[in-house]
């Protein structure tokens, strides 16, 4: 019987260990990163949120070779990126794609034009640059628009257009600093969209600097809260929503749900909370993947009880449900126990408001 061959874990995408950077100035120093400690892996679409001022674009700087870091170790796709000379940095960045939210596009080139600017010192000849650009702008969905000025375009096409540039060279990594924060809601989601769909069709690693807790809900599969030069809270995004653990995380989490609204509700003795004998006013949140069942019928059913559901914020994060619901049960004391028992017995998160 052969041996079981040993696991190998790939090697991270971007490893970065005790990261410190140091801004020194005419009125003296300040901290801009540090004991900065990540991990991104192969395929991950990693988001990185902070307030502003709270390090994220001087980590994304490092990453891609633009800032020089004091201490601790940054390798990406294998290569130390302080080690590297400028001959090195340069190749290293042409396998690292960069967006930004000013477009930063040529108002003087074509669409075409400005998606070809990467590819003017490969060597390529003038047709398999062009073919190039037009397999880009199809990517983008911008084929249409090849002969168009970026004066005459909207924020969400100049945005698709600095993708289809930033791809030129076949990326492994995309990395996109504040990329949406320019542009309205949906045409956010609809670039949120298009970069999970080219992560998924071209096998990129994405990374995502925002201050959108919104943003990172909607397209990562993995975050880290940046405070003040450091990171506090990281992990899968499912959980970090689910059960966030520093102040600012919290803080963030909060604007993406209207749960919490009904403490203003309840302060501002609304109606709507007003309970009459036998009623308990209960947030359900969920707090785990595996849940599946009808829980609002089935306790209804099961316990003979009344539920009127007063509002609720269900979104789905890993096909799994995130969010919950506020809700009035109605019936005797028992009963509504019973079913509070039940519910938590099948992972839902439960806090007894009022009664």
């Amino acid at each position: 019987m052969s041996e079981p061959t040993s696991f190998t874990p790939p090697e991270p995408v971007v490893a970065i260990k005790g990261l410190k950077k140091t801004y020194h100035g005419e009125d003296g120093d300040k901290t801009a990163l540090h004991d900065i400690d990540l991990t991104v892996d192969k395929g991950d679409i990693y988001g990185i949120i902070g307030l502003s001022g709270a390090g994220k674009s001087t980590l994304v700087r490092c990453i891609n070779g633009l800032e020089k870091y004091d201490e601790g170790s940054l390798v990406v796709l294998g290569e130390e990126v302080g080690e590297l000379s400028t001959k090195e940095l340069r190749a290293l960045r042409r396998d690292i794609g960069m967006i930004f939210q000013s477009f930063n596009l040529m108002p003087s080139r074509t669409v075409a034009g400005n998606v070809e600017l990467p590819l003017l010192d490969t060597g390529a000849d003038k047709a398999a640059r062009a073919a190039r650009v037009e397999e880009l702008l199809d990517l983008v969905d911008l084929r249409d628009k090849a002969d168009a000025y970026p004066s005459e375009l909207s924020g969400g096409q100049k945005q698709r257009v600095a993708i289809a540039r930033a791809l030129a060279n076949n990326p492994s990594i995309l990395l996109s600093d504040e990329a949406t924060s320019a542009l309205d809601p949906n045409t956010t989601k609809s670039i949120l969209k298009l970069l999970r769909r080219l992560h998924d069709t071209l096998g990129l690693t994405v990374i995502i600097i925002t201050h959108q807790m919104s943003v990172i809900k909607q397209v990562c599969n993995k975050v880290a809260v940046i405070d003040q030069g450091t990171i506090v809270e990281r992990g899968k995004v499912f959980d970090i929503f689910v059960n966030p653990k520093a102040p600012l995380t919290r803080s963030f989490v909060a604007t993406t749900s209207n749960l919490d609204k009904i403490n203003d509700l309840i302060e501002e003795g609304s109606s709507l909370v007003r309970l009459d004998e036998n009623e308990t006013l209960l947030r359900m949140r969920y707090v785990s993947k595996e849940v599946s069942q009808a829980l609002v019928s089935g306790i209804s059913r099961i316990f003979d009880i009344d539920v009127n559901i007063i509002f609720g914020d269900i979104d789905v994060i890993d096909d799994a449900p995130l969010g919950g619901l506020v809700v009035v049960l109605r019936g005797d004391a028992a009963r509504t126990k019973a079913a509070i028992g039940y519910l938590k017995d099948r992972n839902i998160g439960i806090e007894v408001l009022q009664q």
